[in-house]
């Protein structure tokens, strides 16, 4: 399996999408970040009481990994029962200039103009003084379930801006996911406070444990060391030819499984700290995914015993000083 990542935005995608078909081979950045993110989605409406084809999702960063975010939302939405125009529908994504939109004030990348909305569904919509429309507008306009930031815009979920969204939803989803610490688009303790203790939130750099309102709440660091390495040990068990959609949805439901952030403060992924079980879990999904699809010819009967085998264990030999 060919595991890489850093591409430029113009390269990715076309390279994966050229690819992905003919050979064993995953993007990090676009197919790892965006299982990662389903994950947490999943289990963030799981504890809302809420199904994906009911989010209102805007995306505060529309390159090649939030607009991988996108999609991974988009198809589960499908296959809770929208139609392909209803779940794009679902999202709202800005680039640098603003919403992506038909009259978008720059140039929109191949794989961005599904999610540009019509120039006549926003024509009433406030525009800045370099006409874009921003992130604070289109919250106030959508009433957004979710919202998610790769913008690597540090601030930019302001207070404003997720008590804007806080006053219409109830159990507010939001991940600041852009890294390092000083990149992030809102700080855990803020979001937590701003919010009363109702956001489900997941981040992409680690932050510690919030105390609020008599309550500590873990945060769930959407690393993507979550996937990767349970996706490779998966590959490796089943000698699967390909990694397919389908085996990515799978890892991020087994991921999602794994947390139940219906308790209050409970994160909604599991921590970095229990990576091992964390991917031999990921690893099982892979590999019964990949039986599933015909990608994989190799016997799985005790499939957990043939992952744990696989799974190297340090062990260093006593040296004696001499």
């Amino acid at each position: 399996m060919l595991h890489w990542e850093d591409f430029g935005a113009a390269n990715a995608r076309r390279i994966l999408l050229k690819y992905a078909d003919t050979c064993c081979t995953f993007n990090d950045d676009i197919q790892g970040t965006a299982a990662v993110v389903l994950a947490a989605a999943l289990c963030a409406t799981r504890a809302a009481g809420t199904a994906m084809r009911d989010q209102t999702v805007v995306i505060h960063g529309a390159g090649t990994a939030g607009i991988g975010i996108a999609d991974a939302l988009r198809q589960v939405m499908i296959d809770d029962g929208l139609s392909p125009d209803e779940a794009t529908a679902r999202f709202y994504a800005l680039g640098s200039k603003g919403l992506l939109t038909s009259n978008y004030p720059g140039k929109l990348r191949d794989f961005q103009i599904p999610y540009a909305r019509p120039a006549a569904e926003i024509a009433g919509w406030q525009h800045d003084e370099d006409g874009r429309i921003g992130l604070a507008e289109v919250v106030t306009r959508t009433r957004p379930t979710m919202l998610i930031g790769t913008s690597t815009q540090p601030g930019a979920f302001s207070e404003a801006i997720v008590t804007e969204m806080a006053a219409h939803v109830a159990r507010p989803i939001i991940m600041p996911l852009s890294n390092p610490t000083s990149h992030s688009e809102a700080q855990a303790a803020d979001l937590i406070a701003w919010t009363g203790g109702r956001a489900l939130i997941a981040t992409g750099s680690p932050f510690p444990p919030v105390h609020y309102d008599g309550v500590e709440y873990q945060v769930a660091q959407a690393n993507n060391a979550l996937i990767f390495p349970g996706l490779g040990l998966g590959v490796t068990v089943s000698r699967a030819r390909r990694v397919s959609d389908g085996m990515l949805a799978a890892v991020a439901a087994a991921l999602a499984g794994l947390s139940d952030a219906a308790t209050p403060g409970t994160a909604v992924l599991p921590p970095v700290s229990s990576l091992r079980d964390v991917s031999a879990a990921v690893a099982e999904a892979v590999a019964r995914a990949a039986q599933a699809e015909g990608l994989s010819d190799v016997p799985l009967d005790g499939l957990p015993g043939q992952v744990r085998a696989a799974m190297w264990e340090p062990a260093y030999p006593k040296v004696e000083a001499i």
